[in-house]
Order: structure tokens, then C-alpha cells, then sequence
């Protein structure tokens, strides 16, 4: 798939099918992600994947526990006391909720993890970011152009000491990201952006 029908197609995938992945398609999407930059070519990234249909079923069984009440939350956060969400928001927590709920059923979870390496000297946690998220996206983009779906979550934010605790992940290790992979029981189709020229400041602010 051409790079930039991958990137204006690459929407957010909440609904899964429990499809299996093959590994092939793993390792392809992981190659991707170590193509990313990151500073001083420190490659300071690492990757949990798990497949394992006993850890996807405790994640999922923790992550979802928690993650209910969050979503809720977010509901009364969009639309007031009344809980009067907008369409697109509330398709969107509708999304985040069946994908807490169905998480163990996902065929692949990635963890995108960092240390903090850089500079060698003196290693500053900022710079851990500028290495995963690159990566994270690579995955992201490299996964659509694959047919396979994928969403960025934040689960580590709710629920770090029980992932950590699962998959045994050290305490030096920075969770960036929790990516759900697999086939996608909806479609993809054009991204929600605002234009262009709403973010761009030409020759200064």
C-alpha cells in the first residue's frame, strides 16, 4: 500500500476480529517499528508481545475492570452532568469501551517500551519518548498498510502496576504505548482532521 493511502486511512480500530495473526505479519510490523529514528541512533526501544491467550485473558480481565469506570468518566467529561455526548465522541467511548471489554479476545498486544539511554552520559527520560513514539507510529502505519487493525491506548495510565506485574516488565522500563493488533471487524476509511493550513505557521507564528 502506497505510504500515504496507509496514513490518511490508518483510523483508530476498536472492533477486532479473534482472527489469529500470523507471525510473519508480527515480525513485519515489528521490523517496521525498528525503523523509526531515535535519538543519537540509540534504538532505545523494546517490545512485549503477547499472544498468549492466558496473559491476553488476565490483561484483559484487569484492564477492563478498571478501565469501565474510566470511560464513564470521560462520558460525564465530553457532555456535562447530563452525559449529552456528541455523536463522534460518543462512537468513540462506545469504541474504547467494547475494546477494554473484549481485549483478551485480540489476537496480539503490543507494548511499546523504552529505557532511559540517552544522552550516555547523563540519560534524560524526555528523550525515551522521542524513540517509542516514533516507533509506535511506524507500527501503526506499517500494521494498516498490512490490512491489519490497531489502536494507540493509554492502558498502562490506568492499570501500570497490574501490567507490570503480569508481564514482569522492570521497573526502569517506561510503558509508551498498548497496542491491540489484529483483523478488524470494521472498516477503515478517511481520518477526521481538521485542514492543514489550522496548524501551519509559515515563516514564524
Amino acid at each position: 500500500m502506497e505510504v500515504f493511502e496507509a496514513m490518511e486511512t490508518c483510523r483508530a480500530i476498536r472492533y477486532f476480529k479473534a482472527d489469529p495473526v500470523d507471525q510473519a505479519l508480527i515480525d513485519k510490523v515489528l521490523y517496521a517499528a525498528t525503523r523509526a529514528p531515535s535519538p543519537g541512533n540509540t534504538q532505545g526501544w523494546d517490545f512485549v508481545v503477547v499472544t498468549d491467550p492466558q496473559l491476553r485473558s488476565r490483561l484483559g480481565e484487569g484492564i477492563a475492570s478498571v478501565m469501565a469506570p474510566v470511560v464513564e468518566q470521560a462520558t460525564l467529561a465530553f457532555g456535562g452532568a447530563e452525559g449529552q455526548v456528541d455523536k463522534v465522541q460518543r462512537r468513540m467511548l462506545e469504541g474504547a469501551l467494547n475494546l477494554a471489554k473484549r481485549l483478551e479476545e485480540i489476537p496480539v498486544h503490543i507494548l511499546v517500551c523504552g529505557r532511559a539511554v540517552y544522552p550516555p552520559d547523563n540519560p534524560d527520560e524526555s528523550f525515551v519518548w522521542s524513540a517509542v513514539y516514533p516507533a509506535t507510529q511506524n507500527i501503526l502505519v506499517a500494521a494498516r498498510a498490512l490490512g491489519l487493525g490497531t489502536c494507540l491506548t493509554t492502558y498502562q495510565r490506568a492499570a501500570e502496576p497490574f501490567i507490570r506485574e503480569v508481564l514482569d516488565i522492570p521497573d526502569d522500563v517506561y510503558i509508551g504505548a498498548y497496542l491491540p493488533m489484529g483483523w478488524p471487524d470494521i472498516g477503515f476509511g478517511p481520518l477526521a482532521r481538521k485542514p492543514v493550513e489550522t496548524f501551519v505557521h509559515s515563516n514564524g507564528w
